[in-house]
């Protein structure tokens, strides 16, 4: 029998599926929040514990990705840890004006800008904006997977096993 809870737990994974793609939508805390409710709401107990541990450790590996994956992409780009920290604030500044394509833009053009003084070489300060920028969006893709992952193991965890 499916109640109000499933149905709930159901939709807040779904919601961190789509908010995967959503910058500054908590991604992995929606479906650590969806597993949560639905482990709860059944008592603990129709969810195996072993279930529910690993799906939520997904959920933290998502976590992580989605608040560090950007800033390791322009680390290993060789950009400086303040370079990544400004471009993370002007990116977010910029989407919330223009949108996803505002977060690229200033991310991007944040860190040229800045490696570019820091270092005055403009090849690797493109090559840091370019591994930033696609950095970001490779990791809004794994977000996407991970919480993708975490829905398909509810639904077997729950009405499979």
């Amino acid at each position: 029998m499916v109640d109000i809870v499933t149905v709930l737990a159901i939709a807040v994974l779904l919601g961190a599926i789509v908010g995967a793609a959503v910058p500054m939508v908590p991604s992995g805390l929606l479906s650590l929040a969806g597993l949560g409710l639905y482990w709860w709401g059944a008592g603990f107990a129709e969810l195996s514990a072993l279930t529910f541990f690993v799906l939520a450790l997904i959920a933290f590996v998502t976590m992580l990705v989605e608040f560090f994956g950007g800033s390791i992409a322009a680390k290993a780009g060789g950009a400086s840890w303040l370079t990544s920290a400004a471009a993370a604030v002007v990116g977010i500044a910029l989407m919330l004006v223009t949108g996803p394509l505002g977060l690229l833009v200033g991310l991007f053009g944040t860190v040229f800008a800045l490696e570019f003084v820091r270092e005055g070489e403009l090849e690797g300060s493109v090559r840091s904006a370019l591994y930033t920028t696609v950095g970001t969006l490779a990791s809004t893709a794994v977000q996407v997977l991970l919480t993708t992952s975490v829905l398909f193991g509810f639904v077997v965890g729950v009405f499979l096993l």
